[in-house]
């Protein structure tokens, strides 16, 4: 496993993956070029003997006290090894890097093993939006967590621990 920064060179890898992982609210070619070109954000490829396999991006706007997981994929073949765990923390550790405080992200209520993923490190759920994904309808749970050695204004010592 080979995680860098990506490149508008990986664009077509990135969306191949983009419209496998999510078919029917798959993100333009437009709106990932621009997120991959922003200054605002940074997207990472995992690469397996060359070939883009999954990619991962997060929103974390420099000196910000929050920051978006915007999106993490891999191809299905490339899924359960651990590759969206160390993208995950890769994220966590730029969005820190960044400053922030807290990171927060949407998953899809029908994936159960995203959400878990997201619990075992260490997210909770916050909120649900019905319906926030179309023309699917399935609600979005909408998950935060502190980021390391930043702790959360107003949080009592014992939540500044966890």
């Amino acid at each position: 496993m080979t995680l860098r920064n990506a490149t508008v060179e990986d664009l077509d890898a990135i969306m191949a993956i983009e419209n496998r992982s999510f078919p029917s609210d798959a993100w333009s070619s437009e709106t990932m070029a621009a997120e991959l070109a922003s200054p605002h954000g940074r997207y990472l490829v995992d690469e397996h003997e060359g070939a883009v396999v999954g990619y991962g991006g997060v929103r974390a706007l420099q000196g910000s006290a929050d920051a978006d997981v915007q999106t993490i994929a891999l191809l299905a073949e490339y899924r359960g090894q651990g590759r969206g765990r160390t993208l995950l923390r890769a994220l966590l550790a730029a969005a820190s890097e960044r400053g922030a405080r807290e990171i927060f992200l949407e998953v899809r209520a029908d994936n159960p093993s995203a959400e878990g993923l997201y619990l075992a490190e260490g997210f909770e759920e916050i909120a649900r939006r019905p319906h926030y994904y179309q023309p699917d309808d399935v609600d979005a749970i909408v998950m935060r967590r502190e980021l390391p050695g930043h702790p959360v204004p107003g949080a009592t010592a014992e939540e500044a621990k966890s």
